[in-house]
């Protein structure tokens, strides 16, 4: 039997949708390898479009501009990492438990993003004011989800302690981008060990 004309209607339209989120997708993972390559401000729209091969201005149909492209990139991936840290916290049975799922949580999403890593070092500052301003308070609030795992392990700490033990963590996970070599990489094993006992030992450093 024929399938009703809104049926085929509805499978079109959600052909198309899936269809533009992959594109998405896919100019946010090039403009991830391309900003980490060149910078902010060394790649254009044509760029962007090239490397997932559109052309430049059918990038505007899934981005009103190159800032639009940075910020979603960034509110993204501080977005995915609050998301991801929140059930980390919420779903291990005690407070060591939680902070050691932190730990691998970030030192595996470090070790796949090590160019969003340093498209947000180099290129933060290139975002309009209002994106910034979500992109830090999402990082803030993934910050205090660590202090508060912190504060329950190391009670006798005040919060600013706290956050300094988190931020050395920080550190040292998100380093790896600017110390591994591309054409040298090291074993992945080998590296998330030591990241995972590092950072381990700056959160509990006496």
């Amino acid at each position: 039997m024929p399938s009703a004309p809104h049926a085929d209607a509805e499978i079109r339209q959600t052909g198309r949708s899936r269809a533009k989120a992959t594109r998405r997708a896919a100019l946010l993972d090039a403009a991830a390898r391309l900003f980490a390559e060149r910078g902010f401000n060394g790649v254009s729209i044509e760029d962007l479009g090239s490397a997932v091969g559109v052309s430049g201005p059918a990038v505007y149909r899934h981005f009103n501009s190159k800032h639009a492209v940075l910020a979603a990139l960034l509110t993204g991936v501080s977005q995915d990492l609050l998301d991801g840290g929140q059930e980390v916290a919420a779903s291990r049975n005690n407070a060591e438990e939680a902070l050691r799922g932190l730990v691998a949580f970030h030192v595996d999403f470090a070790l796949k993003n090590p160019d969003v890593i340093r498209v947000h070092d180099r290129d933060l500052d290139s975002l309009p004011a209002d994106d910034s301003a979500i992109v830090r308070t999402l990082q803030r609030t993934y910050v205090e989800v660590w202090v508060s795992v912190l504060a329950r392990l190391l009670p006798e700490a005040d919060a600013a302690q706290l956050r300094v033990r988190a931020h050395a963590a920080f550190g040292l996970i998100n380093s790896t981008p600017h110390s591994t070599h591309r054409s040298r990489p090291l074993r992945e094993a080998w590296r998330r060990n030591l990241l995972e006992q590092m950072a381990w030992a700056a959160l509990k450093a006496e």
